[in-house]
């Protein structure tokens, strides 16, 4: 039924055909005949004909070479950068990210006589140096510094009247002292210097003294760079002999080593030309007179181990080269003679020509001597 524009329904006519033929049924189609369209073949293209090789002119060559010469252009935020060419990194050596080769330090030629000072020798040097003495000090830390006692002990001393400044007796506390005074103490001179002790294992072809008019080479010259004070050696080795010397600025301590009343103990290798004889060593071990008188060894033996022409000889006498004129007079040369303890102190870790500080201990056990 249809509606009209008012609104009312309309009948629907269903149109018949005259043929009379029944209607066809709804949502059906008419069957029509398919014609079959014929096949067409394509037939394969020629290939064509490569493309001959053209050169460019030299203008088109100059545009081309600059498009590869212009920097590559940001694109949408994405980072600027050299792309990365395995090739490049072989040509110019492994980048700057990669391991790095360890630095080394250039070479420096480093003085002897510095290689020798260790940490703790240095650090002492470097007190010494700093421990110089003013244009005026205090009389107690002058006599404490020279060596002979501490500050309070100097102080009783002073206070006792056995101190002397330029002749005259003081006994005034806090007493200043110019480096001009000559102070004594117990009738010798006395320095403010802080006591320095040097122990040195010396090699052959110098001499044990403080200067020589021939111009040889002295000790003084091995140790120049130990103390920032004049040092004296104790005692004295000849210009052939080798070993344990010790050098110091104090002259207590000097004196009280070479005094003959203290007998310090001397230890030395002796090398001889030939075999020493057992009834010689025996001679020896009994004394021999010499120009001074009997010179007596406390002890001599052969070295275990080394032939029977190395001995070592222990002796206390301070006689000028006793132990090469005792050998003489038996008719034997000393080829080598080397010592190797001198008041308790050994050359031991010490190579030839090099040097070291005695420790506070070392120092303490000779003051108990």
């Amino acid at each position: 039924m249809s509606r009209d524009s008012n609104g009312n329904k309309k009948p629907r006519i269903s149109k018949i055909s005259n043929s009379g033929s029944s209607p066809k049924p709804r949502g059906t189609k008419s069957a029509r005949p398919r014609t079959e369209k014929p096949v067409e073949r394509k037939e394969p293209k020629e290939p064509k004909a490569p493309r001959e090789p053209r050169l460019m002119s030299q203008s088109e060559a100059k545009s081309y070479e600059k498009t590869f010469d212009k920097p590559a252009s940001r694109k949408m935020g994405k980072r600027i950068g050299k792309s990365f060419d395995s090739s490049s990194k072989f040509d110019k050596g492994p980048s700057k990210s990669g391991v790095k080769k360890p630095y080394k330090k250039p070479f420096v030629p480093v003085d002897e006589a510095e290689k020798t000072r260790s940490f703790v020798q240095k650090r002492r040097f470097d007190k010494l140096a700093k421990e110089t003495p003013k244009e005026s000090i205090r009389l107690n830390k002058y006599i404490a510094n020279s060596g002979i006692c501490s500050r309070r002990e100097a102080d009783d001393l002073i206070t006792q009247g056995l101190v002397e400044v330029n002749g005259k007796p003081v006994t005034e506390m806090g007493y200043q002292v110019q480096k001009t005074d000559r102070v004594v103490f117990d009738g010798q001179g006395i320095t403010p210097e802080k006591p320095v002790y040097v122990l040195l294992n010396k090699p052959k072809g110098y001499i044990s003294t403080t200067k020589d008019d021939k111009a040889r080479k002295t000790v003084l010259d091995l140790v120049a760079n130990a103390s920032p004070y004049r040092l004296f050696p104790v005692g004295r080795l000849d210009r052939s002999t080798t070993g344990v010397i010790l050098l110091t600025n104090d002259g207590h301590m000097t004196k009280k080593l070479t005094h003959p009343s203290f007998a310090m103990k001397k230890i030395y290798h002796v090398t001889l030309d030939r075999k020493l004889d057992r009834a010689d060593l025996n001679m020896i071990q009994e004394g021999i007179r010499l120009e001074e008188g009997i010179a007596e060894v406390d002890s001599i033996s052969y070295i275990e181990g080394k032939p029977k022409n190395e001995v070592g000889i222990e002796l206390s006498i301070g006689w000028n080269r006793v132990v090469r004129r005792i050998f003489q007079k038996l008719g034997y040369e000393v080829e080598l003679l080397d010592r190797v303890l001198f008041a308790g102190l050994t050359k031991k870790n010490i190579k030839r020509g090099h040097w070291r500080i005695l420790t506070d201990l070392e120092v303490n056990t000779l003051k108990m001597i």
